[in-house]
Formats: C-alpha cells, structure tokens, sequence
C-alpha cells in the first residue's frame, strides 16, 4: 500500500476511535446527569397528592423529566406510622440523590432514617416542635423544607365572617400528630382573641372521626378540621355529619372544599409542591440542605361551597363569594 493510502487509512482509524471514545463519554455524562427523588406521604390525600404534582412539575420545567433523566418514585404510608417508618428505611437503602417527605409524620421517619442522604420536606407544620429541625434559618445537617403552618387568624374570622354568632367551634385532632398539637395551641390562643371558645376531640385513628364529630352536634356552633392526617383521611365522614346534623364544616384544607367543606383559607398545595420542587433542585445542583432557610408557604387562598353550606343551613355572605379565588359549584 502507497504511504499517503497508509497515512489515510491510519487517520481513518483513530477518526472512528476517538469518535467512539467520545461517544462512550457523552452516553456515562448523560448517565450520570440522571437523578434520583424519592417522595413520600403519610396519607393518600388530595392535598398532599397535588403536592407530590407540583414538586415533579417543578423538576420537569427545569429539564428533569421521570423516565429519562429522574427517577421519581412515590409511595404512601397509608395512614400507618410503622409504614412511614419502613418507607423511609426502604427509601435511605436505595440511596437516592434526595429524599422528599410530605408531612409531619412522614418527615419524622425519614430525618430518624437518615443523617447523610439530603431530606427536603413538605406540608409540616411545626418543624422544630416536631424535632424536624433546630432551628428555621439555620436547619443543620442533612434537612430543610417548606413549613405550611396554618394561617389560624385568618380561618377563624373567615368562620366569623360566615357566622357572625359563632362560638364555640370543635375540632377533631390527633394528639398522637406532633402538628396537629401545633394548630391546637395556636388555635385556643387565637380564639380566644375572637372571642370563641375551641371544644376539642381528640381521635386516634380515621375510623374514630366519625364518632367524635356525632358527639359535636348540639354541643358547637360549626366544626373545623384543621390540616391533622388523621381527621382529614376521614373528612368524607365529618361533611355527612354536618349535613345530617345541620353543622356547618369549615377547613384549614382548600381541598377540602371541593370534597364538602363549607369554606376555607389556606394553601394551595400543587404551588406549595412547585415551592418545593426549586428546593430540590437547588440540592440537586450541590447546595447544603443544612443551609438553606426553612420557607413558609407563600400565598393563601379562600375557597367556598354555597351549596355545601345552604345543605348544613347557612348562606355565604356575597362579599366572601366575590373574595374567594374559588367558588364550587
């Protein structure tokens, strides 16, 4: 073979090798842009549900889409505290890059589970109170989040707003839910500055909900299911109690609305999930968890039911309708 042929064919060679070679480094940087995100709840929900939607959502705007470059995997505890606990173990084994848990009870099995896999949480209501972090600003360690404390001020004169003689106001609660003991003690505080009185009852599982919200009727002016798992799993039950009781039934859940509640304020938690999706990501991108202040939930919403509540025997003042950023039909 002439010498110019050899030299021709020489290039041609190492052309396809480093051609390979490079292909080989795009395919293992591609393949260590994937992610792993791993989320879970304590209870199916659709509040928490939506969450779940706005953190993926929020992923997928910034370039992470599930299936091709993020893993997203999601299970529910099912209301169960010992299965909050197995996911979390469950999720710590198979190291993935985050670790997401929406609610209390959930962020409280995987911040035991683990001290060195990044944990973001959502939807927890007292994060120091339940010994999620030390502090807001500063969190430490391996964990920071989003805080959905209730805005109790507001919900209350809301009640007012629609019940002017309203006075005293149950509440079923789990005392077993760090959180739910948080929104209890803001409560008694705040009504007391409204002049209300909160008559509270206190449940262990879903399957007692009912029950305590029968003992209500004829013993308080309305009922208000505060953001506690426990109750609002069984919310299905407490709006029947209240048709069938004539007891209006008012939420710290804007869901909840759309599931029989009379009215609400609080937030919405697809924009709540979408606030904690930028989170993730800002871990994703290298940023220390430990650093990175807790955040409230941004914006509150009102929601109404006219027609849940002309079925429990009360009218919705027109100047909360044109208020409210829904109205259910």
């Amino acid at each position: 073979m002439p010498v110019s042929r050899l030299r021709l064919a020489r290039r041609a060679v190492l052309a396809a090798t480093l051609a390979l070679a490079l292909a080989g480094a795009m395919h293992t940087a591609g393949a260590a842009e994937q992610v792993f995100v791993a989320v879970t709840a304590i209870v199916d929900h659709p509040a928490l549900e939506a969450c779940r939607d706005g953190i993926r959502d929020e992923l997928k705007a910034a370039g992470y889409e599930d299936g091709k470059n993020l893993k997203f995997v999601y299970e529910s505890a099912k209301g169960s505290t010992s299965n909050a606990i197995q996911i979390a173990q469950k999720f710590v084994g198979q190291k993935p890059d985050v670790i997401v848990a929406i609610s209390t009870p959930s962020a409280q099995a995987v911040v035991a589970a683990t001290q060195d896999i990044p944990v973001v949480f959502t939807a927890v209501t007292d994060p120091v109170g339940a010994r999620v972090i030390n502090d807001r600003n500063q969190p430490g360690g391996n964990v920071t989040g989003v805080s959905d404390m209730s805005p109790i001020h507001q919900q209350l004169e809301l009640i007012r707003g629609i019940m002017p003689n309203a006075r005293i106001i149950g509440v079923p609660y789990n005392p077993g839910e760090t959180n739910s003991m948080a929104l209890l003690q803001r409560l008694e505080l705040e009504a007391h500055g409204q002049g209300m009185v909160i008559h509270e009852v206190a449940v262990a599982k879903s399957a007692d909900v009912s029950a305590a919200a029968r003992r209500m009727v004829g013993n308080v002016d309305a009922i208000y299911v505060p953001t506690d798992n426990t109750v609002v799993s069984a919310l299905a039950e407490v709006t029947k109690v209240g048709i069938e009781g004539k007891l209006p039934v008012f939420a710290g859940d804007t869901e909840a609305v759309l599931h029989g509640a009379v009215a609400a304020v609080g937030f919405n938690y697809y924009d709540a999930g979408r606030q904690t999706g930028k989170i993730v990501l800002r871990v994703l991108k290298g940023e220390n968890p430990g650093t990175i202040a807790v955040e409230g939930i941004r914006t509150t919403e009102i929601y109404v039911n006219p027609g849940a509540a002309e079925k429990t025997g009360i009218t919705i003042p027109a100047a909360i309708i044109a208020r409210a950023k829904q109205v259910v039909k």
